[in-house]
């Protein structure tokens, strides 16, 4: 049995694991939390090293991208380099890839059309490749990622006006602590409802990461779409319990889970290194289209499809 673990430093009430089987290989995925332990994180990793076949890093990004840019988190690469032996991935592969894939799907298959339709998309160089994918299909991006990263209360409106800001920004928030960033342990147990709700009534699509999505969101969500991954049941019955309309995780349920991409980009390294592939953007578009994922869509409220 091939064994991915997520280690993420995000709240161990989330913790999950299931048995599954993904092109005829069966899998044990299990995700760890460590309630914002930057330092039980790298332990775990330390201890899971050579032990599984993939290291998921979960509630954290090895790096954030904005055009051809990348910039590295330097608390990052402490958990990066505590493993020796197995390979560590941080979903950016898969929101290089699936992330694109899933708005063509829903595009192509009438689930959405994407024209003209405003998106908050709560941080751009988190989900490069959904964004990029949302603006070619002529959405009006709304992207939070000064808002919801730094607090400060400056939308952007295209892909363009973000490259501009994180050529300034991103080099030195990439060096910040990363809890200054991104809610961690705990923090991604509280809402904080009472900012920047005007964009989300704004907006007829939210996406991106689900611990900002639910950090920030208003209780009034009627009629939202929502497109995000990594909700447990709990999360969907309080999404629910919101108003909103429709979910779409880009990863699928597994046992009432969706997953982060870390752990998915995890499975997929594995499934290529049982092959002798290298991992690479055509190798991973190569195992989706065998295992054909596809995006998880529910409605949630009977309200008018929004299209």
């Amino acid at each position: 049995m091939q064994k991915v673990i997520s280690v993420s430093i995000g709240s161990s009430k989330r913790n999950h694991c299931v048995e599954t089987k993904i092109m005829g290989e069966k899998f044990f995925i299990e995700r760890i939390g460590t309630n914002g332990s930057i330092n039980k994180a790298i332990d775990l990793i330390k201890k899971n090293d050579g032990k599984v076949d993939a290291i998921g890093l979960g509630g954290i990004d090895l790096y954030i991208k904005s055009g051809n840019k990348s910039y590295i988190i330097r608390e990052a690469l402490k958990l990066k380099n505590a493993a020796k032996i197995t390979p560590i991935v941080d979903g950016s592969g898969l929101k290089n890839t699936l992330e694109r894939r899933v708005i063509k799907y829903l595009q192509e298959n009438k689930e959405i059309d994407f024209n003209r339709k405003k998106v908050l998309v709560t941080s751009g160089m988190d989900r490069f490749g959904m964004a990029e994918s949302l603006e070619y299909y002529n959405s009006k991006l709304i992207l939070g990622d000064l808002m919801f990263t730094l607090g400060i209360d400056k939308p952007l409106y295209s892909l363009k006006s973000l490259n501009k800001v994180a050529n300034v920004v991103a080099p030195i928030a990439s060096k910040l602590p990363f809890n200054l960033l991104y809610p961690t342990g705990e923090k991604q147990n509280i809402t904080v409802s009472n900012r920047f709700i005007k964009y989300f009534n704004e907006a007829e699509i939210i996406s991106g990461d689900f611990h900002y999505i639910k950090r920030f969101m208003p209780n009034n969500m009627k009629g939202k779409i929502i497109i995000t991954n990594t909700v447990t049941s709990e999360d969907v019955t309080m999404l629910k319990g919101k108003g909103v309309n429709k979910l779409i995780t880009t990863t699928p349920e597994f046992a009432g889970r969706s997953f982060g991409t870390n752990v998915i980009e995890g499975v997929i390294i594995t499934l290529l290194k049982l092959i002798e592939k290298e991992a690479s953007e055509y190798e991973y578009n190569s195992i989706l289209n065998k295992i054909d994922l596809k995006p998880r869509i529910e409605n949630l409220n009977e309200f008018e499809r929004v299209i």
